[in-house]
């Protein structure tokens, strides 16, 4: 095997291009290392104007998602040694506006993800000389796969309606809505209905399962919106048969 692979990064600089344009450099080819390795490469040694975001280089912080070779990765969990001999395209994560080089803008995101009031939701709150409110390993089984979203947003680069429709709630916000919804704890889903039955909710989805595709964690967010599909309309047929229960 080659001891030195290329990166092909897509580089674009407010000002000076007026979209990305590919820059080619070469990096060391090394069974451990993986592209953000191989990105902090080029930032050290090679170019110190590349731009793109990282952290935990372990698969939790989510924040070094990326395109490579046509598909939505996290860098920090995708290895080289898999594209070679190369070249390897890196790009940023598509259907959001990019603000230079691999870094593109999340505002709509974050405020997508707070629209379904990630949270906790009680109506009252027992005094805490009480104790926890307790749950039983089933109860934490119901919601648990949708607990382990990263706020990575491969999911939004991956997802065919999101790119038609921006203003689609999308994939993660549905399934951690989804999450808060089934804990036996919280007693909000009324609250977020509103957000999550929107015609810019679960039913913009056509169900096209790129979105469960893409997670690095297993959520499955098109199981999330479908199940809450379910939910949404038999709840609005139980408004109809019986309006008196209407909140």
């Amino acid at each position: 095997m080659a001891d030195r692979i290329t990166l092909q990064v897509a580089r674009y600089r407010p000002g000076l291009d007026d979209e990305p344009v590919p820059q080619l450099y070469e990096v060391p080819l090394r069974k451990e290392w993986t592209v953000l390795d191989g990105l902090n490469y080029v930032k050290d040694y090679l170019d110190g104007t590349v731009s793109y975001r990282w952290s935990c280089r372990m698969g939790i912080c989510g924040s070094c998602g990326m395109t490579v070779n046509g598909e939505p990765q996290l860098s920090c969990a995708t290895f080289l040694t898999d594209y070679a001999p190369g070249p390897v395209r890196v790009e940023p994560l598509r259907n959001f506006p990019v603000i230079r080089d691999l870094v593109v803008e999340i505002g709509d995101f974050m405020h997508k993800l707070t629209a379904v009031k990630p949270w906790l939701i009680r109506e009252e709150h027992r005094p805490l000389d009480l104790g926890e409110y307790l749950q039983t390993p089933s109860e934490m089984d119901d919601y648990k796969k949708y607990s382990m979203c990263i706020n990575c947003m491969l999911c939004y680069s991956a997802c065919p309606v999101f790119a038609l429709e921006p203003e689609f709630l999308g994939p993660a916000a549905i399934a951690l809505g989804q999450r808060y919804n089934l804990d036996s704890r919280d007693e909000g889903a009324a609250d977020r209905r509103d957000v999550l039955a929107s015609p810019e909710g679960v039913w913009s989805c056509t169900f096209v399962g790129e979105c469960t595709t893409a997670c690095p964690k297993g959520v499955d967010p098109a199981g999330a919106i479908q199940r809450y599909k379910l939910t949404a309309a038999t709840q609005s047929l139980r408004d109809f048969l019986m309006p008196w229960r209407v909140r």
